[in-house]
């Protein structure tokens, strides 16, 4: 088992930046790859970024890759999605996910083993 933590959520104003974290805790060595993704009220979970475990990888979702950067303390088990510029779309909940495989498609949610329970992020106009 994979015990995920999202942490860091909150109301910030647009234009502002935030950085969420994600504490990783049990069978870290069964970890090939991490993940965010949010959902918005009313919305399919979409794909924001991953990374490998190890590093060295990550990639972005198109609609926000200018914006958010994808980083990992690695002495913490910890995941970090710092994103600037923040708009009201971006109003979501913000999830972390694990996954045992890395492959190169693996953008939908489906494809992860392990969530962790969200945090919310409200960006006000």
């Amino acid at each position: 088992q994979v015990q995920l933590v999202e942490s860091g959520g909150g109301l910030v104003q647009a234009g502002d930046s935030l950085r969420l974290s994600c504490a990783v805790s049990g069978r870290t060595f069964s970890i090939a790859g991490m993940a965010w993704f949010r959902q918005a009220p009313g919305k399919e979970r979409e794909f924001v970024g991953r990374i490998k475990w190890n590093g060295g990888t990550i990639y972005y979702a198109d609609s926000v890759k200018s914006r958010v950067t994808i980083s990992r303390d690695s002495a913490k088990n910890t995941v970090y999605l710092q994103m600037s510029s923040l708009k009201p779309e971006d109003t979501a909940v913000y999830y972390c996910a694990s996954v045992g495989r890395w492959r190169e498609y693996y953008f939908q949610p489906g494809q992860y083993d392990y969530w962790g329970q969200g945090t919310q992020v409200t960006v006000s106009s």
